[in-house]
């Protein structure tokens, strides 16, 4: 009897071919635990990489606390009737974008650096019924559906928010419903000389009915990009000025560890470091 081999799934931790379930039940359990392995590894390995960055680090802790000191007590000043978001803005060198690999990677920091940041659920029945206790904003697969690829639609969708989640049903049947118009936007803007980069681009990020919906939302809020693109600056937004200012220390402090652990020359990348405030000057930390 001819054997039948079964169908095989790539293990991008391991860099291995492993077997894969025939039943439908076993597959999703394999997809599931598969998923989980994997974002347990590649968390394990931001948190060691921040933390070997961190033991060599060149960035002055009392010029960084000065630095937050500054902001802090300039935004207390000048009362806006906003919050203002700090930005940790960054210059490489030594790097050729034409030719050098393009880095890209995400950490999750301690503190959440824009509470106010709009995500929405596209969700089944059970996640839109959670996001409206929570009062998150939620689609669902009817609302989905009604615009019917329009990419004016899409593009607006993608404007409002800035991050999206999606059941697991949902996210399958979204390049059916809405094309790429979510995958193509929001992935980066140009603003002056720096590249304001988004957390993961408008793809929306998989939430299992296993996992809190809230604390995936916290996660999402929580973490950062950082992706290499045609220039060599970049900036990412590491608090505001609503936060005590040793959570700004820390988020700056990881944020700049997991940057370095990116680059092939470590610190040897790095031309410059600068905190912004949205309406505060520029500020230089390294």
């Amino acid at each position: 009897m001819k054997k039948i081999r079964a169908p095989m799934a790539y293990s991008e931790s391991s860099t291995n071919w492993v077997a894969y379930p025939e039943s439908t039940h076993s597959r999703r359990h394999f997809a599931l635990r598969f998923r989980r392995r994997r974002a347990a590894a590649t968390f394990l390995v931001a948190e060691q990489c921040a933390r070997t960055a961190g033991a060599m680090s060149k960035l002055q802790s009392d010029a960084l606390r000065e630095a937050i000191s500054q902001i802090t007590s300039e935004s207390r000043e000048k009362q806006r009737k906003f919050v203002e978001t700090i930005e940790l803005q960054i210059g490489l060198k030594n790097y050729d974008p034409q030719k050098d690999k393009r880095f890209s990677g995400s950490v999750k920091l301690p503190h959440i650096p824009r509470p106010k940041m709009k995500v929405c659920m596209l969700g089944d029945a059970q996640h839109v019924e959670e996001a409206e206790k929570m009062g998150l904003d939620y689609m669902d697969v009817e609302a989905l559906k009604k615009m019917n690829k329009n990419k004016k639609l899409v593009k607006k969708l993608a404007k409002k928010y800035h991050a999206f989640l999606a059941s697991e049903a949902i996210i399958k049947q979204i390049p059916r419903l809405l094309g790429p118009g979510l995958n193509k936007a929001g992935k980066s803007i140009l603003k002056s000389s720096y590249i304001i980069v988004s957390k993961r681009g408008k793809f929306p990020t998989l939430v299992t009915h296993q996992e809190s919906l809230e604390s995936k939302v916290n996660e999402t809020k929580a973490t950062v990009k950082f992706q290499l693109k045609k220039v060599l600056c970049m900036g990412v937004a590491v608090g505001n000025c609503a936060m005590e200012e040793k959570q700004i220390f820390q988020n700056v402090q990881m944020s700049v560890n997991f940057l370095v652990s990116l680059l092939k020359k470590n610190w040897q990348n790095v031309r410059c470091l600068y905190l912004k405030s949205t309406m505060g000057k520029v500020i230089r930390v390294f």
